[in-house]
């Protein structure tokens, strides 16, 4: 019974929300509407659960002092100060909890975003070596590519800016409609087998 109602839920409320998108209603808009504040709700509560899953996860660290636990007291100490802020002081301009988001937040997640750029680059250098026919083409379209989005593949010649532009127009756009397609087959194919109860996953272990 634990199970099976979690599955009766599902199933009503994925064929509900499949069928009232063709149903031109007012009535179903207005449900559908209320469904989605409904999921802003459960969306809040899944959000308490992260941040308890956090402090248990860290306190634990520090109670046995694994490896690491010393940052961990950072993230505890990040967590409470700027709840404390945000709850206390508001979240406006000019409130502490804006300037510990400008001045401590976002520059380490563009210290994060800058890293990750050279990730990025030893990644495509070792992915562009041209050791099949398949990499020379891709090697030759990526440098193709970015000497046409910068200035120096202008003064080269006015054809690379071209050329790049039907590479980002044509080929790149057919491969990636192709995956937006696969996606979303695949996302219908994994939402029926959820409302059929064939996938059970999300239920947990037996």
């Amino acid at each position: 019974m634990r199970r099976r109602i979690p599955m009766i839920v599902c199933f009503v409320s994925g064929l509900f929300m499949s069928l009232q998108f063709f149903v031109p209603h007012r009535y179903s808009r207005i449900v559908y509407e209320d469904a989605l504040d409904w999921m802003q709700i459960v969306f809040v509560f899944t959000l308490a659960v992260g941040i308890g899953s956090i402090i248990r996860h860290h306190g634990r660290k520090l109670m046995k002092l694994k490896p690491g636990w010393f940052y961990s007291i950072f993230t505890l100490a990040g967590l409470g100060l700027m709840a404390m802020m945000g709850l206390f002081g508001g979240i406006k301009e000019g409130t502490p909890y804006m300037w510990a988001f400008k001045y401590v937040q976002a520059p380490m997640q563009t210290t994060m975003m800058s890293l990750l750029a050279f990730f990025i680059a030893s990644a495509a250098y070792r992915g562009f070596r041209a050791r099949t026919k398949e990499a020379a083409v891709l090697l030759a379209a990526a440098i193709l590519v970015m000497l046409g989005r910068v200035p120096v593949g202008y003064f080269i010649s006015p054809v690379i800016p071209r050329i790049a532009g039907w590479v980002l127009d044509v080929p790149t756009t057919a491969a990636m409609r192709g995956i937006v397609i696969g996606v979303g087959l695949g996302a219908i194919s994994t939402s029926l087998r959820i409302i059929l109860g064939i996938e059970r996953t999300y239920l947990g272990k037996e």
